[in-house]
């Protein structure tokens, strides 16, 4: 029974009311193509939530579509800053409350600066971490701006 609880990031999209669907994988994931094919999308469908550090205790999520690589120079220069680093395991999980593999944008502690790259934006439905590691959440790519509200949207890759 204990399987089949809904995951942190559902239990936000259900405060919210944002229509979407978890999907639980068979076994473990070991690449970013067998989840997409797995859950019937294409890899860049899958959104990955990517933490950064731009200052001492503050911090960036950046959401970019499937395999594509977040552009340092665009990002610093979107945020105004001549440095920037990926946020460490431990930092992720103490600013989102999710691990690694399950960073999703959703039911975070506190308010978090969230920018969109534009390649997210190119897909009508997207896939992103659940806050559990095995287990995906599907929506549309309207239902995630609705779900998130303010965020910033630009081309960070």
């Amino acid at each position: 029974m204990e399987e089949s609880a809904p995951t942190p990031v559902s239990r936000a999209l259900h405060a919210l009311n944002i229509p979407h669907t978890e999907y639980r994988h068979p076994g473990p994931v070991n690449s970013l193509e067998q989840a997409a094919a797995e859950r019937g999308q294409s890899p860049q469908q899958v959104v990955r939530s990517i933490l950064f550090r731009v200052g001492e205790g503050k911090f960036v999520m950046v959401l970019v579509a499937g395999p594509a690589q977040i552009s340092w120079p665009a990002l610093r220069a979107h945020l105004g800053q001549s440095r920037l680093t990926m946020a460490s395991e431990e930092e992720v999980l103490a600013v989102t409350g999710y691990r690694i593999g399950a960073v999703s944008p959703f039911g975070l502690p506190a308010p978090l600066r969230i920018l969109v790259d534009q390649t997210v934006l190119t897909q009508p439905e997207i896939s992103l971490g659940s806050g559990q590691r095995g287990t995906a959440i599907l929506l549309t790519t309207v239902n995630l701006l609705r779900g998130l509200g303010a965020i910033e949207t630009g081309k960070f890759t």
